[in-house]
């Protein structure tokens, strides 16, 4: 079942979840502005384990390398990916930033994204 919204009422201004929605889609958008050089682009800020093996071996920087951890956690493959995302951030984001804190919540979302990352280097070494 995809829920439509929840029933919980918010004691504050969801500040965070909005700007995190806000700031995916105008990443989308962005991507989606860059046409044939689309592929360069998520190639260069994308997640890409290989890179991490490389920055191992001293063959790549590794400041560029773990940059790309947090600017892939604002790329999206396709509307449905993107929609799919922003919608579960939207119902349940703001009572999740409300419970924690604005702070709280964006360390949250951010660690998340960095545990996300790890795995998916981890499961995809070579």
């Amino acid at each position: 079942m995809i829920p439509l919204r929840d029933d919980n009422p918010t004691q504050t201004v969801p500040v965070v979840t909005r700007t995190l929605v806000v700031l995916n889609v105008v990443a989308f958008l962005f991507e989606l502005s860059l046409g044939p050089h689309l592929n360069e682009f998520v190639f260069g800020y994308g997640l890409v384990p290989m890179r991490f093996e490389y920055a191992l071996g001293g063959a790549l920087p590794w400041l560029p390398t773990i940059g790309t951890i947090f600017s892939s956690m604002f790329l999206h493959g396709g509307w449905i990916h993107l929609l799919g995302n922003l919608w579960y951030l939207w119902i349940f984001g703001d009572n999740v930033e409300d419970r924690l804190g604005h702070a709280r919540f964006l360390l949250f979302y951010l660690a998340g994204g960095i545990v996300a990352a790890v795995v998916h280097v981890l499961f995809n070494l070579g």
